[in-house]
């Protein structure tokens, strides 16, 4: 399936889910829970866990003796342990929990690279991502599918450039990332914000009224009555999109709706980790004192964490 075609079907998939009249378009970005297991140590350590190593990699751990875990654990703690000072702080352990967390991301970001560096040298251009994504269309600039191309490659392109930090067009993989999921990084946010209002702003003045707001995830396709969700909808925007009450949302409104300040349960998660493993409370951990809590941290139960310490070292 060529990009003309693909994106063909993609529309007509959304068409489709647009017209339902209960499918609801969610556009706000929270930040994932990191286990759907109750967190409550005196019953069992589940939930750290799930939060430490990622629910779907915690799946996997359920026959290692406590010897094997303990000389696994130590393994790990040496890749959390950023600036190999011997000590992991709060901060190392929440950015291993958030990795832990978004493995999907990198890993849908490892698929793209591959098929984007086409020269091989480690890094992503523009020139190469316009390439392979819109080579067709460069070569046929006039589709007769209705589908405006040169407008999602432009759209595309200043993306590419606010996530290019250094101006060059030629994106690192952490650049790339940014570029892939910009609602991750946030020097991107403002691209977001500003994506997003280009798609549910239909009368191009700057703003989102409230027919649009509703439009964009409620179809009315000749039904009368709306659902409740759409009714509790408008509240939300009268009561709490719309926090000036001038009937629309401006950029900041927007962001503040998207883009919400959600509670960072991974900075919460490794706070707790930090106080029930620190033995000497000088608010960092030695790899000791973690593999001496190695039951709070991945259990006595068996993985093969050889996998996640690889893919921890591509980023």
């Amino acid at each position: 399936m060529d990009l003309r075609q693909f994106l063909m079907c993609l529309s007509l998939c959304t068409a489709f889910a647009l017209s339902k009249p209960t499918e609801k378009k969610d556009r706000v970005h929270h930040e994932p829970q990191l286990s759907d297991k109750v967190h409550n140590d005196a019953q069992s350590f589940d939930y750290d866990h799930d939060a430490f190593l990622g629910a779907e990699e915690a799946k996997t751990f359920d026959q290692l003796t406590p010897e094997e875990s303990k000389e696994r654990l130590g393994k790990i703690v040496s890749k959390i342990d950023g600036d190999k000072d011997g000590f992991v702080t709060v901060d190392e352990l929440k950015d291993w929990i958030k990795f832990a967390q978004k493995r999907w991301i990198y890993e849908d970001v490892e698929r793209q690279w591959k098929g984007h560096d086409l020269n091989e040298d480690g890094l992503v251009s523009w020139e190469e991502y316009k390439n392979a994504t819109y080579g067709y269309v460069l070569d046929d600039p006039d589709p007769d599918d209705g589908f405006n191309y040169k407008q999602m490659m432009v759209r595309d392109e200043r993306r590419f450039k606010m996530a290019d930090k250094d101006g060059d067009l030629i994106a690192t993989k952490e650049e790339f990332t940014a570029f892939l999921h910009p609602e991750e990084y946030d020097y991107m946010k403002d691209i977001v914000v500003q994506e997003t209002m280009e798609d549910i702003d239909k009368n191009a003045d700057g703003f989102i009224d409230l027919e649009e707001y509703i439009g964009d995830m409620y179809s009315h396709d000749g039904n009368a009555d709306e659902p409740e969700w759409v009714k509790t909808e408008r509240e939300q925007f009268v009561e709490f999109r719309d926090k000036n009450r001038d009937g629309k949302m401006d950029k900041e409104e927007t962001k503040d709706w998207i883009l919400p300040s959600d509670y960072d349960h991974a900075e919460a998660e490794a706070r707790h980790l930090v106080y029930e493993s620190d033995q000497d409370k000088d608010g960092k951990l030695t790899k000791e004192e973690i593999v001496d809590k190695y039951d709070l941290f991945v259990g006595s139960q068996a993985t093969d964490f050889g996998e996640a310490l690889v893919r921890h070292d591509e980023f």
